[in-house]
């Protein structure tokens, strides 16, 4: 909302949307205990939050993925010992 003088403006328009999304958009704002009009204008703010953070990001999209699965190195190291483990105990057998 813009402010000036200490008062609220809001800009009133009409959109068209498809009958389907409607109906989901206000059964989701009623779910909420929210008025269609508050729902409209908090996803919209979300939305372009959002895609003002991603347009700030550095990294192009595809490499969100890398680096997802750093913190399982101690898990990665942990089940290698235990293949290390089960490798001697089975050369131990096999050589008795």
């Amino acid at each position: 909302m813009s402010r000036i003088y200490g008062y609220d403006f809001v800009m009133k328009t009409t959109i068209d949307i498809p009958d389907d999304l409607f109906r989901l958009a206000k059964a989701r704002a009623s779910l909420s205990g929210i008025s269609l009009r508050q729902f409209v204008t908090d996803t919209l703010r979300a939305q372009l939050e959002h895609e003002d953070k991603r347009a700030q990001s550095t990294d192009p999209p595809w490499m969100k993925g890398f680096g997802g699965l750093a913190d399982l190195g101690s898990e990665t190291a942990r089940i290698r010992d235990l293949i290390a483990d089960e490798f001697e105990s089975i050369e131990s057998e096999h050589d008795s």
